[in-house]
């Protein structure tokens, strides 16, 4: 069920993102009078589609495989290799008919629009579901709560935020950011003095073969739902609505807290002292080889003291980590070409993406998801990659610095060769995600 769960909520995000970017095409197309022959949400493969209806000179659609989306353009060398198109004198309402400049405005529209899609649902995600944030100003009331890697590198239960790389964020979630885990200098208060706290570089390494929190609030810890993932805490008798007191009589004060706790005792048994109904209860569960017992969190931190966003806020800090999206995909995508990162441990396919979802439908973290996968979309089809709307842009590029197109013939090769490379990259990383999968 829970595969399902995942499995759904990716297609609707796919459903959306592709929409939206393939309209962006679609409208700049139409604006320059170029003539779209086929609107389609998924691929319509071996001519195999859903359903289609025809307005006026476009058929809209939706086929059979969720991978993606199109548009077809009249007079463009796409994805469906059309040749027929070119054996005839350009028409007006061709792509191939048109300026450069129009034709990369074309080009560049699903990119914009991806873009705008991922800012404005940040924004709107932060103005409905997250509602609210710690400020710095709250959590150096008691200071940080250091995970076990934090402490590796020099910070300590109780260190109160000062800056971030020469930034004195408002947000506590600034401080433990993309922005911290790409290395710099953190700078916190301790015992009435300033202490700098050197983030290596390759900090992005261990955090993601660490099972604990970097820094976070103090907090409590509740089960908000059972998962059927685990069975461990059904069978333990954990309810939705619990407390979670104490793992084997040590108090537990935030949700990393938790989670290293549960680490070191992962294939085990803990006795959790939860509350209920304003009793404590003593429970046994065991733990899997992973630290889990079965449960989804619900973190609650400092209630009451949060500052509510206003949209001035919310609009203001959707850019901030639409931003951060970019520039860290961007810097991760450099560290992989440099070799700094292996490929096989960063990039997932759309089976590794439909696990980030949880097999729980959170309409929050959907909605975050989403967000973060429109800004990368934005990206990776911006890079120069033949069949990509960069490759495109490229080629257009290099038309309107010489002078001259590429023929089509160059034009058609490339197409082959970007399929080609994007059909094997597919192939390795779903691969490379299902032996995750099962290697687990």
């Amino acid at each position: 069920m829970e595969g399902l769960i995942m499995a759904a909520q990716l297609i609707l995000s796919l459903a959306i993102l592709v929409t939206f970017h393939e309209l962006g095409h679609f409208l700049a197309a139409r604006a320059f009078g170029i003539r779209v022959e086929k609107f389609f949400l998924f691929f319509d493969a071996w001519g195999k589609k859903i359903i289609s209806f025809k307005k006026g000179d476009t058929e809209y659609g939706i086929g059979w495989l969720p991978l993606g989306g199109y548009v077809k353009i009249s007079g463009m060398i796409d994805e469906s290799l059309d040749k027929e198109q070119l054996k005839t004198a350009p028409e007006s309402w061709e792509f191939r008919s048109k300026p450069a400049w129009q034709r990369f405005i074309v080009m560049i529209g699903g990119i914009v629009v991806n873009l705008i899609l991922g800012y404005v649902i940040f924004a709107g995600y932060l103005l409905k579901f997250e509602k609210s944030y710690i400020s710095r100003e709250v959590i150096n009331s008691d200071g940080i709560y250091a995970g076990s890697i934090a402490r590796e590198i020099g910070l300590q239960n109780g260190d109160k935020l000062i800056s971030l790389n020469g930034n004195s964020y408002d947000r506590f979630q600034d401080f433990a950011s993309l922005e911290a885990f790409f290395g710099g200098e953190l700078v916190v208060q301790r015992d009435g003095q300033e202490q700098t706290i050197e983030v290596p570089g390759d900090f992005f390494k261990v955090l993601k073969r660490n099972k604990s929190a970097f820094i976070e609030p103090y907090s409590s810890v509740y089960v908000n739902a059972i998962s059927d993932l685990v069975p461990y805490a059904a069978e333990a008798g954990m309810k939705s609505g619990d407390r979670i007191v104490c793992l084997n009589d040590t108090s537990v004060v935030a949700f990393g807290h938790l989670q290293e706790l549960l680490w070191k005792h992962r294939g085990g048994e803990v006795a959790l002292t939860v509350e209920r109904g304003g009793e404590e209860l003593i429970l046994k569960s065991q733990v899997d080889s992973l630290g889990r017992l079965g449960f989804e969190a619900d973190v609650r931190r400092y209630e009451g003291k949060e500052t509510v966003y206003s949209l001035g806020q919310a609009l203001h800090y959707a850019f901030k980590d639409s931003w951060d999206v970019l520039y860290y995909n961007v810097v991760g995508f450099g560290k992989i070409f440099s070799g700094e990162i292996k490929a096989q441990e960063s990039v997932q396919s759309i089976v590794g993406i439909a696990t980030l979802y949880g097999g729980i439908w959170d309409w929050g973290r959907f909605w975050r998801l989403t967000a973060m996968i429109s800004l990368v979309l934005a990206f990776m089809n911006a890079l120069p990659i033949p069949a990509l709307d960069g490759g495109h842009m490229m080629f257009l590029v290099i038309e309107m610095v010489t002078g001259r197109p590429p023929s089509d013939r160059v034009l058609i090769i490339a197409q082959y060769i970007g399929m080609i490379l994007l059909l094997t990259l597919m192939v390795l990383t779903i691969g490379n995600d299902i032996w995750r999968i099962i290697s687990k």
